[in-house]
């Protein structure tokens, strides 16, 4: 058995006049209350430092990078670097990073025992726009200040584990999945912030988003054999309500934890990574079954191309 103790920090709301140390502190608060249940490993939300800023609508450059990480750690976060390496526990958790040579990427990071970062993901799949859309009920300017990641979809060694990271709306892409499963990959980390109602379709509530985050994470555990833990930041943020619905899913895509708030909450799991071994090796023994000669349209088309009449 290669057990680690998981906890799922979900945070709730932070409201744009929040400072980055008083969420540090919060998050810190869940780290202490992480030990306390025996964990190694905590999993904090996407932009888990500030508000949801991308619901804005900023002109000015300087405006925008206020909301911008230029380092990690910074003098901000130092506090939650110092308390993990001092539980001797690993991290993830996501924020807004801005290079040396000024690109913009919604960016999650990965550390081992000792606070190191070993690992860092930029999100690919960014959603909503990059102008001011009047048809939208609220915004959703991801696409004006970020870019999409560079990175691909790496898998780290971490723990005894195969880990990867993907942010929010990649959790809804099959590919981002297979990508990683393809690198035997065990553990899936991602954190998201996803308002309650569709902007632009407001039949679609909260019961659905719920669903359809519980379809995503659930489908992408079972068909890759990998334990999945998502985590929200939640709560109603200025006017604007993110739903919660952090969840850890076991390696067969059944949910084990699942947070009962929109509050800062943690839920905690004991998982297995040899739980992965059985579904690796019979259904989704990818050498065995896959059959990429069929498969040419997913690398190389992006939209819907319909056959012939």
């Amino acid at each position: 058995m290669r057990e680690i103790v998981i906890g799922g920090a979900q945070l709730g709301a932070i409201q744009k006049a929040d400072m980055r140390e008083a969420v540090v502190e919060r998050m810190v608060a869940l780290l202490h209350q992480a030990k306390g249940a025996g964990c190694d490993l905590v999993v904090y939300p996407e932009l888990a430092l500030t508000t949801f800023f991308p619901r804005w609508y900023m002109e000015d450059q300087a405006e925008t990078d206020q909301w911008f990480e230029h380092e990690m750690p910074n003098d901000a976060t130092r506090p939650l670097f110092d308390a993990a390496k001092a539980a001797n526990m690993a991290i993830s958790f996501g924020y807004a990073e801005r290079t040396r040579d000024g690109h913009h990427f919604n960016t999650s990071i990965l550390t081992d025992r000792g606070a190191n970062i070993i690992g860092k993901y930029r999100k690919v799949h960014l959603p909503g726009h990059s102008e001011y859309d009047t048809e939208r009920a609220f915004q959703h300017l991801e696409k004006r200040y970020f870019e999409p990641g560079d990175l691909g979809f790496p898998v780290w060694r971490n723990m005894d584990a195969l880990m990867g990271m993907c942010i929010c709306n990649d959790r809804r892409w099959p590919e981002v999945y297979r990508e990683m499963g393809l690198q035997g990959v065990e553990l899936v980390l991602l954190g998201y912030n996803t308002p309650s109602v569709n902007s632009q379709m407001s039949d679609e509530g909260l019961e659905q988003r719920l669903y359809h985050s519980d379809l995503s994470m659930t489908a992408g555990a079972y068909q890759n054999a990998t334990w999945v833990v998502g985590v929200a930041k939640a709560g109603e943020e200025d006017g604007h309500p993110l739903m919660g619905g952090s969840i850890i899913v076991d390696p067969n895509g059944y949910v084990v934890a699942r947070a009962a708030t929109e509050e800062d909450e943690l839920i905690v799991h004991a998982c297995d990574m040899d739980a992965c071994n059985f579904g690796k090796s019979t259904i989704f023994d990818f050498g065995r079954h896959r059959r990429i000669e069929h498969y040419q349209r997913i690398g190389t088309q992006t939209g819907v191309v319909l056959p012939d009449p």
